[in-house]
């Protein structure tokens, strides 16, 4: 007790002084300017709540309940300053003046100015919260500072796919609180897949008695190495949709429903087959899949994967997809529709007599001519609905419907393509670490994952503005977004496990100037914090391993290893013996010294393990003074 001791008062420390010591006063996304001054505001029970727009109310509310909860007390709201009190003002004056989504923040001895409106008035609040320190002897302590902030794209997205696994009500709630709290502004909600239709459309009540369900599910990557058995299925109410687009609304967060096509479409040909090439051919699946009860007929999908059976571009198909549009445009009033368009495989259509008459009559070059036709088809009735397009970047294949917006998936390329063509884009790269599907580390303590290797420091360095690109063809890249598949995501818990605490970077890019972008601070100074934050909520999340270590090989005789926690008020345990640490290895509490003698090697292997009991997972150093290397295998 007598060697942690010292080391806890720091960490105590440490947090105290936190918000004094960063460049960002502790905030993510960094602030565009933050300029210290000397003093500082007392916030108490005696400070008033100045707000004199009625439209300010809501936000001044929300300011209230959160001092409430980290000061244990309520601010009395006014409506106007009174003399001899310490006063929060929320104002709109001069708001008009500011960049879109911008606000100011100003902070004296015995003033604390929050200017904004609307969404950027919304964001001053969700920093305002971010920088409050703890609370100590009954009183809230905030160091004398101005802010000035604005975000760089006005895009600023995090998708959901729930096709492959069905989320809760709750959860997507949850989903866009956190979004909120990180000044990300569009939702992008992945609702139809090959493995599950999840939006109710009244007119086709197949689409979710049928299309919303599949028989199993593979366990193992894919294609598996066993089926589940298990029925899985479930569907969003068109209330529950206007639920969840309200709730949005409320946090100035726009959602953008996905509607895929013309690939991806299984679950619905499966409720209405008729919508196929072939729709009286069993439903393509490889017959060395595991699979759960009968291949006949049409059937949702099971594995994950691209799949063969496609929309057929008929009269009949595409009044189907009007009239699910018609219904979709009701319940979200977004400007875009995303239609998907990626993956469409064309084996269907260049073996369909139908479709390569329909290639002949229309003068198409192909059948990437033909998927061209689909999608500038479905612009134009959208268009027509006073609505725009998002297509994956496939939609470049066989020429750009005129007036769509591409979202970059398969590196940047599309997007430089887009726009080059004076296309907006949304930069979403799974190469450049935006796939939060993909792993967080290269240990074999990660859980199951589609594959590829995305830690938060990759999202990081991402700088979604091509240096290809000429300064005027930049002004079309309009933001940058992080996509969660689920296939091999199935609970809420493993969502949150797989999005934090990439979220964190890439609302950093996204908002931040890029001059104000750095990584050791976002690493060391703010990350810790905003994780501990998480760390008291009933949140699951990535714990990310030591500061100061990595998985290389150091070579040498004496090593003096200094590591940083990187959750405030985490631990880390470690072990030279080559045995797994855990909370019965020794305790970091200083550097670790270590002779190695000549031709051995040492392996040191860390865990950080946080206050509510989330553990990293175990990075190794191999510690090598001269040993021979492993023979081959």
């Amino acid at each position: 007790m007598k060697k942690i001791l010292p080391i806890v008062i720091c960490a105590l420390l440490s947090t105290n002084l936190y918000a004094q010591n960063d460049a960002s006063m502790g905030i993510i996304p960094a602030p565009v300017s933050v300029e210290k001054h000397s003093g500082s505001f007392i916030l108490d029970k005696t400070t008033l709540l100045v707000s004199a727009h009625a439209e300010n109310a809501r936000v001044a509310d929300l300011l209230n309940a959160f001092i409430a909860s980290k000061g244990g007390f309520a601010l009395r709201e006014v409506k106007s300053p009174e003399a001899n009190h310490k006063a929060i003002v929320i104002t709109s004056e001069g708001a008009d003046k500011l960049p879109e989504e911008g606000y100011r923040i100003s902070i004296t001895k015995d003033k604390f100015l929050i200017t904004g409106k609307g969404a950027g008035l919304f964001y001053a609040v969700q920093s305002v919260m971010q920088l409050l320190p703890e609370k100590q002897d009954g009183k809230i302590t905030v160091p004398a500072a101005d802010i000035n902030d604005y975000p760089r794209f006005k895009y600023r997205g995090m998708h959901l796919d729930v096709g492959r696994h069905l989320f809760p009500v709750a959860f997507v709630k949850k989903y866009i609180d956190m979004m909120a709290q990180y000044k990300l502004n569009n939702f992008h909600w992945h609702l139809t897949e090959d493995q599950g239709w999840r939006i109710e459309i009244k007119k086709y009540p197949k689409l979710t008695t049928i299309g919303s369900s599949r028989n199993g599910s593979v366990i193992g990557n894919y294609p598996g190495v066993a089926t589940d058995d298990k029925v899985y299925k479930g569907f969003y109410t068109q209330n529950e949709v206007k639920e969840i687009v309200a709730y949005a609304s409320a946090r100035y967060i726009t959602v953008i429903p996905e509607i895929e096509m013309p690939g991806h479409g299984s679950a619905a040909i499966a409720a209405y087959p008729e919508l196929s090439c072939f729709p009286n051919e069993d439903t393509p699946t490889d017959p060395k899949a595991p699979w759960a009860g009968s291949r006949k007929g049409k059937q949702v999908q099971q594995t994950w994967g691209v799949h063969q059976d496609v929309f057929v571009p008929t009269e009949n198909t595409f009044k189907f997809l009007e009239d699910v549009l018609d219904e979709v445009l009701v319940l979200f009033p977004s400007k875009y529709i995303h239609i998907g368009g990626d993956e469409c495989p064309k084996d269907f259509w260049k073996r369909s007599a139908f479709c390569q008459d329909f290639i002949k009559k229309n003068n198409l070059k192909d059948e990437h001519g033909l998927q061209s036709y689909f999608i500038q088809r479905i612009e134009k009735y959208l268009n027509g609905k006073g609505r725009s397009i998002i297509g994956w970047d496939e939609i470049l294949e066989g020429g750009l419907a005129p007036n769509a917006t591409v979202m970059s998936w398969r590196g940047v390329e599309g997007g430089i393509a887009s726009a080059q063509q004076q296309h907006d884009v949304i930069m979403t790269p799974g190469s450049n670490g935006l796939y939060f599907d993909h792993k967080q580390s290269n240990s074999p303590d990660e859980p199951l994952a589609i594959g590829g290797f995305a830690p938060y420091t990759k999202a990081y360095g991402y700088d979604p503005i091509p240096a290809e690109l000429t300064a005027d063809q930049q002004k079309y890249i309009i933001g940058v977004q992080a996509n969660l598949w689920t296939e091999y995501i199935e609970s809420p818990e493993k969502a949150e496990y797989m999005v934090f605490p990439r979220m964190f970077a890439l609302a950093e890019i996204a908002w931040t100037q890029k001059n104000r972008k750095d990584l050791k601070n976002f690493s060391e100074e703010r990350l810790p914090l905003h994780l501990a934050r998480l760390d008291k909520t009933n949140t699951n999340y990535w714990v990310p391993t030591p500061i100061g270590q990595n998985d290389k090989v150091l070579k040498g005789s004496q090593f003096n290893i200094e590591l940083k926690v990187p959750v405030e008020g985490a631990q880390i345990y470690y072990t030279l013996d080559n045995y797994r640490p855990s909370e019965s290895a020794a305790l970091y509490t200083g550097p670790i010294k270590v002779n190695v003698p000549e031709g051995k090697k040492l392996n040191l292997k860390t865990i950080v393990i946080t206050k509510s009991g989330k553990r990293s997972v175990v990075t190794q150093t191999e510690l090598n003074n001269g040993a021979p290397d492993a023979p081959a295998k």
